[in-house]
């Protein structure tokens, strides 16, 4: 799977506002990043072809088929693979050497509780 940015955009709108019809996406995408309608019907398109997103005549209502959790588990994968040698400790060390020690502090709590 690989979502392009166009395509995370439209996936942001569906995510935060659930099935919508087309129009309001385009009207939202309009505000938020300038596209015109056939901009993001495109995208849209391209996104039920892929099996992102699933539509419903009438209104052409989009409902998000893949989730934000499984979009965000794909492209940490793909970067462990492309920078970390799928090394997920590689990537933690890091995580450590850009945070914050509020940020550690709360990373040595999650790995405390796992």
């Amino acid at each position: 799977m690989k979502l392009f940015e166009s395509e995370r955009k439209v996936m942001e709108v569906l995510w935060r506002e659930g099935s919508i019809a087309a129009g309001q996406v385009a009207k939202i995408l309009n505000l938020e990043t300038g596209w015109n309608r056939n901009t993001t019907y495109t995208v849209i398109n391209k996104c039920i072809r892929k099996g992102y997103v699933s539509r419903r005549e009438g209104k052409f209502i989009c409902t998000p088929i893949l989730t934000k959790k499984e979009a965000c588990n794909e492209e940490l994968n793909e970067l462990l693979e492309k920078y970390y040698d799928g090394q997920c400790v590689k990537m933690f060390d890091s995580l450590v050497k850009i945070s914050t020690k509020q940020e550690i502090k709360k990373m040595k709590k999650i790995l405390k509780n796992n």
